[in-house]
């Protein structure tokens, strides 16, 4: 499990994830793996990462690949880029898309929070792409993050990846789906 945030305050982009992963009712914590970052940077970009642990290994490696679509810059260029993936998912990475009959589309297995120079955003499981305002979470620990967020978001001694890292942190106390040690970065929005 995890819990991933992005935040968006005075002129900066935060991204903070938890460290821990899960296989049902088994817990690997960060002192037992060594590659535990649930943060991909494409170029500028950092996409925190919830879903199965695989997916970290694959979304560095698809975005590696030279003829790899990545432009992060809008909700429509974020779509198209996800869309190109989910193929690549099917297609290179043997995604078992048989999840729900009754969900109206494939689900891609993964949420993903997005921090870069252009505004924080967030693509669900079945590729919705949504830009976010002020902050979001996703993952296990995701309503324990929101919920932390709001609470000091206001507070004009917290950047934005202080921010971000309280959401974490308030899932890590509440949820058995986190654990330390936070990651996180930020970035410069443009002006």
């Amino acid at each position: 499990m995890s819990t991933i945030t992005v935040v968006r305050k005075n002129g900066m982009a935060a991204l903070a994830t938890d460290s821990m992963t899960s296989h049902g009712w088994s817990k690997e914590t960060a002192a037992y793996v060594v590659n535990h970052s649930k943060i991909v940077r494409v170029g500028k970009t950092f996409l925190g990462i919830s879903g199965p642990s695989s997916t970290k290994l694959i979304l560095e490696n698809y975005f590696a690949a030279p003829d790899a679509k990545a432009d992060f810059g809008t909700v429509a260029q974020i779509f198209e880029t996800w869309k190109l993936l989910h193929a690549a998912l099917k297609n290179d990475y043997f995604l078992r898309a048989d999840e729900d009959r009754d969900d109206s589309y494939e689900s891609s297995r993964m949420a993903v929070a997005i921090a870069n120079k252009h505004g924080i955003f967030g693509v669900g499981s079945h590729r919705s792409v949504q830009e976010f305002t002020k902050f979001h979470a996703c993952g296990s620990g995701d309503d324990f993050a929101m919920g932390a967020m709001y609470g000091v978001y206001d507070d004009p001694a917290r950047s934005a990846e202080d921010v971000a890292r309280f959401g974490v942190q308030a899932a890590i106390e509440f949820s058995s789906g986190s654990d330390v040690p936070i990651l996180s970065h930020s970035v410069e929005l443009n002006a």
